[in-house]
């Protein structure tokens, strides 16, 4: 018997035409090759497949941007006067911080980290409770039921299982809520990350995971923590549609999280954002950043200034004059001044707080402890009356 040899034993051309190509299974959840862009540096329209969103939601997120940066400057200061034990400011990602929150509904839950003040004032918080975790008062200083605002996220990543969890139940009850996590660079090197992310697409939860990726994770280098070509490409190992965004430009993230807003809320399960940005200050005022990029870096950025392309962008087309920017400054002074008058009055302590929403219903052991401290507050003011 004849055998043929290996290397012939193969389909003929003509069959190998008759094949159909098979689709690539993966090319739906593929974020764009580069990250979106709708304004270039000078605040000059850029074509682009994503709808932009109205004149006066622009107008408004311009508005909010100011102030916010206006509060980020603001309560940098009153970190070095004492009055906060640690601020991580986010000035530069102001884009992210805004678009974030006004692409939600206040019915929506929002899930931030512990950078995310200016994204909570930005949400109509009360600044003062936004401050209260800095200034080491309270865990959290606003209701965050009331607000669908969960607590800042100090741990990496653990507010991804938590919107991951919200957004399934909110789904479960029958209600369209949306769940929104910010997410730095670094937290997506965590276990948490892939725990949340893996869940939500196993079981279609609508939550968007916003990834502020502003190059490190504290000190260490995006290169250090990913070989992936953009942390956008995460989510298609998990099955999750994902796009990537020039995080600088206020237009295109406001576009792209719409979009992904829209996509979790029609039950086409989660969507991963990446927005590619930059963190101008140092990771919070007790770092060094000069221990791990140049000045020459951070000068490169400044030259991408969100607010300055947006306002380009509105003046041009007619939606901002002298006038209007001028308002907005001024209340963004206004707003500074009304923080530094409530953030310098003394805050009232109550030390039997401290065993205020520890258990629901408290324990024998909570109660007793309880019971010592009053005993011996007690006997101290004896002393000194």
């Amino acid at each position: 018997m004849t055998t043929t040899p290996r290397a012939v034993r193969r389909a003929s051309p003509r069959a190998r035409r008759t094949t159909a190509p098979q689709p690539d299974p993966a090319a739906p959840l593929l974020p764009s090759r580069d990250p979106v862009r709708m304004l270039d540096e000078s605040g000059k329209r850029i074509p682009s497949e994503y709808a932009e969103p109205p004149g006066e939601t622009l107008r408004e997120l311009y508005r909010r941007m100011v102030i916010g940066r206006r509060f980020d400057v603001q309560a940098t200061a009153l970190t070095k006067q004492g009055r906060l034990a640690v601020y991580p400011s986010s000035r530069g990602q102001e884009a992210c911080q805004v678009a974030g929150v006004m692409a939600v509904r206040p019915d929506d839950w929002v899930f931030p980290t512990y950078r995310e003040s200016m994204a909570l004032v930005s949400r109509g918080i009360d600044p003062v409770e936004v401050l209260t975790l800095l200034r080491g008062d309270w865990h959290c200083g606003y209701d965050p039921a009331a607000l669908h605002t969960a607590p800042q996220c100090t741990p990496l990543a653990t507010q991804t299982i938590h919107a991951a969890g919200v957004a399934y139940g909110e789904a479960y009850q029958g209600r369209d809520t949306v769940a929104l996590a910010f997410i730095g660079d670094g937290a997506t090197s965590e276990g948490d990350f892939h725990e949340g992310v893996n869940f939500a697409a196993v079981f279609r939860a609508p939550v968007v995971f916003f990834v502020q990726n502003n190059r490190y994770a504290i000190s260490v280098p995006l290169s250090r923590q990913t070989a992936a070509p953009s942390l956008a490409y995460k989510g298609v190992g998990y099955g999750i549609a994902c796009e990537q965004v020039d995080g600088n430009d206020p237009v295109a993230v406001l576009a792209v999280l719409n979009r992904a807003v829209e996509h979790a809320r029609s039950g086409n399960g989660p969507f991963l954002v990446e927005a590619h940005t930059y963190r101008l200050e140092p990771h919070t005022n007790a770092d060094d950043a000069s221990r791990y990029r140049t000045m020459d870096e951070v000068e490169a950025w400044l030259g991408r200034d969100p607010i300055a392309r947006l306002e380009a962008y509105l003046r041009g087309a007619g939606v901002l004059d002298d006038a209007a920017v001028e308002a907005v400054r001024a209340e963004a002074e206004a707003y500074a001044a009304d923080l530094r008058e409530r953030m310098n009055a003394e805050p009232t302590v109550d030390p039997m707080s401290l065993f205020d929403h520890v258990y629901a219903t408290p324990t024998p052991q909570l109660l007793e402890q309880r019971e010592q401290v009053r005993a011996e507050l007690a006997a101290e003011s004896e002393v000194e009356s």
